[in-house]
């Protein structure tokens, strides 16, 4: 594994050497299970500790499995075979690992063990490769399935690096770091792992993160604020901030990038923006706290977790209105889909 220097104070290049010695460690649970032939609506549930596998046709339970303690964030190899899950883990007890489930044979497969590398939080497949924040340790690593190690872990030296993306080009990471006001930046290589990192400065609390599909923007919004961020990712630089409600948690571009949707999880409501105009078009109510937002890949319909509510609305992106819920557990958040 490559450990790369933390920056700033408060962080030790002795505790990410302590997380290689961890990641040996392979857990494997196995559950009986008819295969998945289909599409698929994947949904963490963190007071359950586990995913659910949903029909999004019939909008039914396939199977429900095991995770580590409190599950966030989830996402699918590129053949939709695998799901990457980060741990969090809960109260003052740090999660430390990352569940590997086989969708089709809905199975636990693996458990990555990360030692020191603690609170694995966003999480992103890139190249056959996974990407995490590790917010208890300030800084982001990198997982190879194949090879089942982390090959590289960079520190942001920000406080509360929760959130990721990757540029469609995989030459560029971006964190939110809520502690520190500002968005991390990092240079990627595919040989040397990642390279030059510097900050953008935000607004108050940064979480939100998503890139339009074109990748010349980053919006993030600030739940401290209620305001986003306008990043041109050519610059780097923040080019335009607008107001978009009380506690933005999540932000998603629509599948055409005409749209933008926002969770907010003090309103209890979901926001929609117009991209170019940046002008609110509509809002409707989602349940108490909703974050996770996640769009099918078709573009007609969009998935809102109401992490207190205990249900995922599901709304129709033609006539921009709530047409059902499916009730996956206690405690939905992160969500991904398997499938077209």
């Amino acid at each position: 594994m490559k450990v790369y220097p933390l920056h700033g104070r408060g962080t030790a290049p002795a505790c990410l050497m302590a997380a290689a010695l961890g990641l040996l460690s392979l857990a494997l649970t196995l559950t009986m299970a008819a295969p998945v032939s289909r599409s698929a609506l994947l949904v963490l549930n963190k007071a359950d500790n586990q995913m659910a596998i949903i029909d999004p046709a019939t909008r039914q339970i396939i199977a429900r499995l095991p995770t580590g303690e409190s599950p966030h964030e989830v996402t699918v190899s590129a053949d939709g075979r695998l799901a990457f899950i980060s741990n969090f883990g809960a109260g003052a007890k740090p999660g430390h690992t990352l569940t590997v489930i086989d969708i089709e044979l809905q199975k636990v497969v693996r458990t990555v063990e990360l030692g020191a590398l603690l609170r694995p939080h966003g999480i992103v497949e890139r190249g056959g490769k996974v990407y995490f924040t590790v917010e208890g340790s300030r800084a982001v690593a990198r997982y190879d399935p194949q090879a089942d190690r982390v090959d590289w872990v960079m520190g942001t030296g920000q406080s509360g690096t929760h959130m990721l993306v990757v540029t469609p080009d995989q030459k560029k990471l971006y964190t939110t770091n809520m502690g520190s006001d500002t968005v991390t930046i990092m240079e990627l290589s595919a040989a040397a792992g990642p390279g030059k990192i510097s900050h953008i400065n935000v607004g108050k609390g940064p979480e939100a993160i998503d890139l339009s599909a074109d990748g010349r923007e980053l919006w993030v919004a600030h739940r401290g604020d209620g305001e986003l961020s306008i990043i041109d990712t050519t610059t780097d630089r923040v080019k335009e901030t607008i107001k978009v409600g009380r506690f933005p948690i999540r932000v998603k571009f629509a599948a055409d990038g005409r749209r933008v949707l926002v969770s907010d999880a003090q309103t209890g409501e979901l926001a929609i923006f117009d991209a170019a105009s940046r002008k609110e078009i509509k809002r409707l109510p989602v349940g108490t706290s909703p974050v996770g937002i996640l769009i099918a890949p078709d573009g007609r319909r969009a998935f809102i977790a109401a992490t207190e509510s205990d249900k995922v609305s599901v709304i129709d992106l033609e006539s921009l209105t709530v047409v059902g819920t499916i009730a996956p557990g206690r405690g939905p958040d992160g969500m991904a889909w398997r499938g077209k």
